[in-house]
């Protein structure tokens, strides 16, 4: 390997890396505050690709269905818990917000895709459509799978985890069938820079990895519900004992996690044909960034993000074969080196 492949190798790491830094910010966030390790985000980034390639092929693109179907159960559980034999006393205009989230945002995107010509929409509003079909669907899992089992231990929201991510696989073989798509890339820019070939693409994916993580810096320093949300990753009962409603924070963070796992849909999407079950691996991916990162710490989450891809990107080329070997066995110095350097529960006691 000479030096200028090893600089494409890094542009292509680069690249994956950037995608695989955002959903492990998004599970690292998910399990900060609701301490669920969102396996599911994995297909929320399908659905991102696979619903922007059926809006540019002129397709109406069945998520939006889902997101009505799903809007519907979400309301009729509110509606039990208000006035079901066991209601809890709800806040004033509980209602009136789960409505406006539940069926009229939902039946809205419905009817833009029923009645909008999307193929000939600009790129924008494309992308803003796709995200804003695919990433309620984020709280919606929350509130059907999780919400119910909040307070469990964090195994058997694993095992729900897992069960969700089966649930949203099979939907969306049949929504989107088992072919693949591919969705229009953003620029054909093309920039020779000595060896390496920048593309408007790869630029672009690199570019608002930066801009989503940056808003999200602002979000939780400046921002009233980004500070609820740190309080809730810190301590959650001192956060509802503050005031701070837990139960709306968990679902802002699956919201925001189902932002970030449709984006990154979205940004992948024109790099590689996206089948209904790419995104599990692409998540898993995401996963081993977080991991690096202990579950806490959003930049060394994305540092990790960044290595994983990297070392997939330098494993395709010297051995393609186990490129995926490499990349996940990338856990196991990691857990190693964390088994280590904690401290022992028993040693604690006996000091």
């Amino acid at each position: 390997m000479d030096f200028s492949i090893a600089l494409i190798l890094a542009q292509d790491g680069i690249t994956s890396g950037a995608v695989y830094a955002l959903l492990a910010v998004g599970l690292v966030l998910v399990f900060a505050v609701t301490r669920v390790i969102f396996i599911p985000q994995g297909e929320l980034v399908a659905y991102g690709a696979l619903t922007i390639a059926a809006l540019q092929a002129g397709q109406r693109p069945a998520t939006a269905w889902l997101l009505c179907a799903g809007g519907v159960a979400v309301f009729l559980i509110d509606l039990w818990q208000r006035f079901g034999p066991r209601a809890a006393p709800a806040a004033p205009g509980m209602l009136l917000r789960s409505a406006l989230a539940n069926l009229a945002w939902p039946g809205a995107m419905a009817a833009c895709v029923a009645l909008l010509d999307a193929k000939g929409l600009p790129l924008a509003w494309q992308v803003a459509l796709t995200l804003g079909i695919v990433a309620p669907l984020g709280p919606i899992v929350y509130r059907l799978a999780f919400e119910p089992v909040a307070h469990a231990s964090v195994l058997l929201l694993l095992i729900v985890s897992v069960a969700a991510h089966f649930v949203l696989l099979g939907l969306g073989l049949v929504m989107f069938g088992a072919e693949g798509a591919r969705s229009q890339p953003f620029s054909e820019l093309r920039i020779q820079a000595g060896p390496l070939t920048l593309t408007g693409q790869g630029l672009a994916v690199i570019a608002a990895s930066l801009l989503i993580m940056a808003a999200l810096s602002l979000f939780f320093a400046r921002t009233v519900p980004g500070k609820a949300l740190r309080a809730t990753a810190v301590n959650r009962l001192g956060a509802r004992l503050m005031g701070i409603p837990v139960a709306r924070s968990g679902r802002l963070a699956f919201l925001l996690a189902g932002l970030i796992g449709a984006f990154s849909g979205v940004l992948i999407g024109p790099v590689t044909t996206v089948y209904y079950d790419s995104g599990f691996l692409i998540g898993l991916k995401g996963f081993v960034g977080a991991i690096v990162g202990g579950l806490a710490s959003y930049p060394i989450a994305a540092g990790g993000a960044l290595l994983v891809g990297l070392i997939e990107s330098y494993a395709s080329f010297s051995a393609s074969a186990y490129k995926e070997v490499l990349v996940f066995t990338l856990i196991v110095p990691v857990l190693a080196w964390r088994s280590f350097t904690s401290h022992n529960l028993l040693d604690e006691e006996e000091e």
